[in-house]
């Protein structure tokens, strides 16, 4: 199992749970990005640099990815398609992401883009927080507990 960030769009903080783990478990882990990243500092992490480009980061993980594995993104087409795959999504604040919870998150996202470009609604999404990255955290454990016990 392979746990794929989509480390353009994921806090710093995620992606040092991420290697973390990646060095307490032994679990690959590849950060994919549009940009340089510092290289990671744990056995069986890598990072690929893909070219520039709107979702470029998030074709490459589609494309190679596996059933079973974990990818880390906020990207709501990306969670859905990895989910279709047999594969985990989480988001970066700790939401696993299921078949019916992205469709939500999807059609809410395409409404509040439709209420802003109206001039009906503002903002974006919370500050990053504590309480997300513990969120995270959690739900990474989780699934690695959940690897261990299959490959048991």
């Amino acid at each position: 199992m392979t746990i794929w960030v989509d480390a353009d769009g994921c806090p710093s903080a995620v992606r040092q749970i991420v290697l973390k783990a990646c060095r307490r478990t032994g679990t690959a882990v590849v950060l994919v990005a549009n940009r340089d990243l510092p290289p990671p500092r744990a056995a069986g992490a890598s990072v690929v640099r893909v070219e520039a480009g709107a979702d470029a980061a998030d074709h490459y993980i589609a494309e190679n990815l596996e059933a079973g594995d974990l990818v880390v993104t906020a990207d709501l087409p990306l969670a859905a398609e990895v989910v279709e795959r047999g594969a985990k999504a989480l988001s970066p604040r700790g939401e696993e992401y299921t078949a019916e919870s992205v469709q939500q998150k999807l059609s809410m996202r395409d409404f509040m883009e439709a209420m802003r470009g109206a001039g009906l609604a503002g903002g974006g999404p919370a500050p990053e927080s504590h309480r997300n990255r513990q969120a995270f955290a959690n739900a990474l454990d989780r699934w690695l507990a959940q690897v261990k016990s299959l490959s048991e």
